[in-house]
Formats: C-alpha cells, sequence, structure tokens
C-alpha cells in the first residue's frame, strides 16, 4: 500500500498548497486591523448657541408689526430686523393657539420694504393676519 502525493510516474509535486499561507496571511491581516490605533482626528470650533427668544417678546394674544415712513420694522414697539422678525413670528406659530398678528405699515413706507416683510410673513405660515390703520389711506392725495 503504497500513498502516492502526485502523478503515478514518480515525479515530485510541483503544486504549493497555498491554503495555510492564506490562513496566516488572514490572521496577520486581522491583528493588525485590531492593534491600528483609532485616529482621533478632530477639529474644534465654537459655533454660535442660538439664543432662545424671551417669552415676553411674543404677546400669546396679539402681536403688531408695523413699519415707519423710513422703513423702520417695528414689533410690538421695539425695532427689529427682518431676521428677528422670523424668528419672532416661528416662535408665536410654536404657541398653543396663534396669535393675532397685526400689521400697520406706514403711508410713506417704499412699497419694497412692505412687499420683503409680507413675504417673510407668508413663509413663516402665519394664518391670523390683520391689517390695521387702513383709514389713512381713504384720504390718500
Amino acid at each position: 500500500m503504497a500513498m502516492s502525493g502526485g502523478r503515478d510516474d514518480g515525479e515530485p509535486m510541483m503544486e504549493m498548497n497555498t491554503t495555510p499561507l492564506i490562513d496566516v496571511m488572514l490572521v496577520l491581516l486581522i491583528m493588525f486591523i485590531i492593534t491600528i490605533p483609532i485616529q482621533t482626528h478632530a477639529v474644534k470650533i465654537d459655533l454660535p448657541q442660538n439664543a432662545p427668544t424671551p417669552p415676553d417678546v411674543v404677546d400669546p394674544v396679539r402681536n403688531k408689526l408695523a413699519i415707519d415712513a423710513a422703513s423702520q420694522i417695528t414689533w410690538n414697539g421695539s425695532p427689529i430686523d427682518k431676521l428677528t422678525l422670523r424668528q419672532y413670528l416661528d416662535a408665536s406659530l410654536r404657541l398653543p393657539v396663534e396669535p393675532e398678528l397685526q400689521f400697520a405699515p406706514d403711508k410713506q413706507t417704499r412699497y419694497v420694504t412692505v412687499d420683503e416683510v409680507l413675504a417673510v410673513i407668508k413663509q413663516s405660515g402665519v394664518t391670523k393676519l390683520g391689517f390695521v390703520g387702513n383709514e389713512q389711506y381713504r384720504s390718500f392725495q
């Protein structure tokens, strides 16, 4: 009972068994992956913090938005810009009951400013909007 590892003609086997070599390489690869330290590359950035809107700025019943002749926007008598207006409108929409927004542009205000403010109001999704001070337009000369 002779065992033959190759062909029957007695020549040595020319093919190398690569299975053990592949097993060793996979084990080494896994060991390298495990031992490599996790890179902790981080860039520290100080991001601006959103300041919470003071609760007394938005009246839960009625808010008055006015524009004077110099195109100055005021919210309940305090001057604001369009970004702050959007924040106040968003804050008023988060209330349980949406407050009424009274819009009062001055007769001498440029139409472009009124149009921009109305666009901000429309984009915010306000549903309770009223125009006040319309009587100033009756005696238009």
